[in-house]
């Protein structure tokens, strides 16, 4: 079963958000972590090819050439000098991706794709997904709680437009 929860709570979500729940929701059999331990990369493969027909570039894979990156800061002349990869990218939209497998909130990396995200330039929107279950705990439920918490306090502003959140 595929989560969701949008932010913030009391704007409709985009289309692209919508977008990136469906690719999710097509694929739910297929990654349901409640079943398989599957890696971020093998749940990304199988979302590309619907991300890719809602017009996401997505990542091919580790090497420099398949990466999608995104600029963050430019130095000299205009020269990129520093750039965040993403899962998946709608550049016109400004609307990145990122799939997290068992490290998403183990390790924090829900909250370094924040970071990121919020540092890429001309990037509005952002999906970050991560497992419903991982080691006996939802991890979706945390995220969710972080970002109830986030947006209640509103003690810190993002730079983002939104930031969904999805539980495969």
């Amino acid at each position: 079963m595929i989560n969701w929860c949008y932010y913030p709570r009391s704007d409709r979500p985009p289309v692209r958000a919508r977008q990136v729940v469906q690719a999710f929701e097509a694929i739910a059999a297929d990654v349901d972590s409640s079943r398989f331990d599957l890696k971020s990369n093998e749940v990304l493969a199988r979302l590309a090819p619907h991300l890719q027909v809602a017009g996401f570039r997505v990542e091919a894979g580790k090497r420099a050439g398949d990466k999608i990156s995104v600029p963050v800061l430019f130095g000299l002349n205009g020269r990129l000098e520093k750039s965040f990869d993403a899962d998946a990218n709608a550049e016109a939209d400004g609307f990145v991706v990122e799939v997290e497998a068992g490290r998403g909130v183990a390790n924090n990396q829900f909250l370094k794709d924040l970071f990121q995200a919020c540092m890429m330039q001309d990037v509005q929107y952002l999906a970050i997904a991560v497992r419903n279950v991982y080691k006996g705990r939802s991890d979706f439920d945390v995220v969710v709680r972080f970002f109830n918490t986030l947006s209640a306090s509103q003690r810190l502003r993002l730079p983002l437009s939104g930031v969904l959140i999805v539980g495969y």
